[in-house]
């Protein structure tokens, strides 16, 4: 059997580029603004949030996203099922709902054959239509990696949308997956050793979490993907003037997590998400270990949501800023 993870040097978001050169990348000159645009930008490149946001003039709000990376499984069916649950996951995280979605497939022919790519798009399209999205086709290249993903749009109500600068002191943070995907997944990738109860996080999707916060009044919210808990949260407190008090041990953590780091399973992603935020951090005496669990870099992670929900654990708050943007307790 061909394990795609064997494909890729990387594996899954961990194989993005890592947040501090993309926020240099990004702070380069910005392109011109359109001239006469059809719509207004309501949310764009500001505070690195999850996804773009527009108003036409007719006033519908359009969210817009693109996600997609090189195999986290050796599964194919459920590398598309993985893929498709992530980029569907950023519209959840503005508080919209997804209406039509676009394959992104980069294929080795020479290598994997085409059976595999079609087990690939038939998890991608079991997923979408979970979400009761259309998936509409899409965009493939011959590469050297295989890689799989969507370009996903999606509707939202503009004065109900979870965005990553919206925080205030005072606010719960809650937590609707536990961490530990990326190690998990690393490991997956140098042993061969399957986790189903890994896969079943990432294909979970975030729409009955998006749903809940909707319905309590929450504002703030950012999903969890490859720039792991602190990256994320980094942001957040950062995007909305506060500083996030974390106790490290109301978060939770998939079985075998904790393990995998031990035995040095961490991907060079969660490594580099810790050194990114590490300035902004007061650890507070927290373990390496849990340091490198609370970075690490997941794949179709949960909402980081600044409120309470049904069902997800509240691992700290938002509190007036102290300098760190993250602030650790045990």
């Amino acid at each position: 059997m061909k394990r795609l993870t064997q494909y890729a040097q990387g594996g899954g978001c961990a194989c993005k580029i890592p947040a501090g050169d993309l926020e240099k990348l990004l702070g380069r000159p910005e392109a011109p603004f359109p001239r006469d645009p059809e719509a207004e930008l309501l949310v764009g490149l500001e505070s690195g949030d999850d996804a773009a946001v527009v108003r036409t003039q007719d006033g519908t709000v359009i969210i817009s996203t693109a996600d997609f990376f090189t195999p986290v499984v050796d599964d194919p069916f459920d590398w598309g099922r993985i893929a498709a649950a992530n980029a569907l996951s950023d519209v959840y995280a503005m508080g919209g709902r997804p209406v039509v979605a676009l394959n992104l497939l980069c294929w080795p022919p020479d290598h994997l054959p085409y059976d595999l790519a079609a087990e690939v798009l038939r998890g991608g399209a079991e997923v979408a239509a979970r979400a009761g999205c259309h998936l509409a086709g899409g965009h493939s290249v011959v590469d050297a990696e295989p890689k799989y993903g969507l370009a996903v749009t999606g509707i939202a109500d503009p004065d109900r949308l979870l965005k990553n600068n919206t925080g205030r002191p005072g606010l719960p943070l809650s937590l609707t997956k536990p961490l530990g995907l990326g190690v998990l997944n690393n490991r997956h990738k140098s042993t061969g050793e399957v986790f189903p109860h890994a896969v079943e996080t990432m294909t979970q999707l975030n729409a009955d979490a998006s749903r809940a916060a909707l319905a309590a009044g929450i504002r703030c919210a950012t999903d969890v993907t490859g720039f792991g808990l602190l990256g994320h949260l980094h942001k957040l407190a950062r995007g909305s003037g506060v500083t996030a008090v974390i106790h490290a041990s109301a978060v939770p953590m998939l079985e075998g997590a904790a393990q995998a780091v031990r035995e040095g399973f961490v991907p060079g992603g969660s490594r580099r998400n810790l050194d990114w935020v590490a300035p902004h951090l007061d650890p507070g005496g927290v373990s390496e270990e849990t340091l490198l669990l609370l970075a690490d870099a997941q794949t179709s992670g949960g909402l980081l949501v600044a409120g309470e929900i049904p069902g997800a654990p509240v691992i700290g708050e938002l509190v007036e800023p102290l300098g760190p943007t993250v602030v650790l307790r045990d």
